[in-house]
């Protein structure tokens, strides 16, 4: 079959590779319909962790079933479903009180897993035409037969519930005025749950129009471009004082828009701590906030030594002086995937709007290259096998 292998920085090729098999009588394997390329694919792809090449990418995946192991019981051939980026056993402690994203089981020596990604286990991604999936009646979410809100249902994977999971991180409540710095697809996402939730302002934070402009149009916030102006002062100034909540759906690539470089996106002009230092002066005192950006514990391509080793020059004197609590780590999908995805089906809720490219997989190589270039236009890449 047919998937989108890591070669090295910068370079993926669309190459055959085997197919998956049941391994388990608690396998499924999936025909995937619909793959996504993530923000986080990016890390990898950059160069930028510990990737080895000869990985198949791809954590966002759905698709019908194919093959079942004799000891599923929910699923059958033919069944449309989604399966959260995390690979979880469901039986472990952290699984049974809700934190799939920190499962014991499925990844020895780590807490947590994922399809196609370094360090997340050995399960093969499903930028590929079929994708394995174990513990399939915990890790599988059904959902309805034919190809109805095919681009929604595929946000379920990652994007859609981790936003959420960044507001939910901050403690959200209608009502509240929130703050998110970046407007890649998960913090447009924390943006749209922001709204669905109730905020009473939004402020979104980027440099990137075209992401900007989506925030206003489909999350009714307040653009702010950190580029024309220090963004906290700009969200102060608008709001009359912090708000109550901040997101950060950037992570450990931040862009210090007072440093200089050729390329707007120079590893020269990151600065790691900069969003949450930045959020620890925008949100009030006694605030919360919510990290879902992508912080890693080794950076092969960071600016200084101390940041290779994942270790952040934060704020932390003005963190415990204004009191304020931050929530940290990857989404536990399951948290909210069949929540999110009652949502849709009933019309309350429609995350597609944030997909803004659908191509075929051998299209690949060229749209991690635009993506990554964060080219005007390119926020959410859908891939068909």
């Amino acid at each position: 079959m047919n998937a989108v292998v890591y070669q090295g920085e910068h370079d993926v090729t669309v190459e055959e590779v085997d197919e998956p098999e049941i391994e388990h009588p608690n396998d499924v394997v999936v025909d995937i319909t619909t793959t996504a390329i993530c923000g986080s694919d990016l890390h990898m792809y950059e160069g930028r962790t510990g990737a080895e090449p000869g990985i198949v990418f791809g954590h966002e995946n759905m698709g019908i079933v194919e093959q079942v192991g004799e000891g599923v019981s929910t699923l059958s051939e033919g069944d449309r479903v989604v399966m959260p980026f995390n690979v979880a056993c469901g039986f472990c402690e952290n699984c049974e009180e809700g934190y799939t994203g920190f499962c014991t089981n499925v990844n020895p020596g780590f807490a947590g897993g994922a399809y196609g990604y370094v360090a997340m286990g050995p399960y093969q991604g499903g930028q590929a035409e079929k994708l394995r999936v174990p513990y399939a009646d915990f890790n599988a979410l059904k959902l309805p037969p034919g190809d109805e809100h095919e681009d929604a249902f595929a946000l379920l994977a990652d994007i859609f519930p981790t936003g959420w999971h960044g507001t939910e991180l901050a403690n959200l409540q209608a009502g509240d005025s929130v703050a998110i710095f970046g407007a890649g697809p998960v913090g447009l996402m924390a943006a749209y749950s922001a709204k669905i939730k109730g905020a009473s302002e939004i402020y979104v934070v980027d440099r990137v129009p075209s992401r900007l402009d989506l925030a206003e149009e489909h999350c009714d916030a307040t653009p702010i471009n950190f580029e024309d102006a220090d963004p906290v002062e700009q969200i102060k100034d608008a709001h009359g004082g912090g708000v109550d909540k901040g997101v950060d759906a950037v992570g450990y690539q931040a862009i210090d828009d007072d440093k200089e470089a050729d390329d707007a996106y120079d590893p020269a002009r990151e600065n790691p701590a900069i969003v949450l230092n930045q959020l620890i002066q925008t949100v009030r005192p006694t605030g919360q906030i919510g990290v879902v950006g992508l912080y890693v514990p080794e950076d092969p391509g960071a600016p200084d030594e101390m940041a290779a080793q994942g270790r952040l020059g934060i704020d932390f004197g003005k963190l415990f002086e204004k009191g304020q609590k931050i929530g940290t780590g990857q989404c536990n999908v399951k948290d909210y995937n069949r929540e999110l995805r009652d949502l849709i089906i009933q019309g309350r809720a429609d995350p597609s709007w944030v997909v803004s490219h659908r191509t075929d997989l051998n299209d690949a190589p060229e749209m991690y290259e635009r993506f990554d270039q964060r080219e005007e236009g390119v926020t959410k890449v859908l891939l068909e096998p």
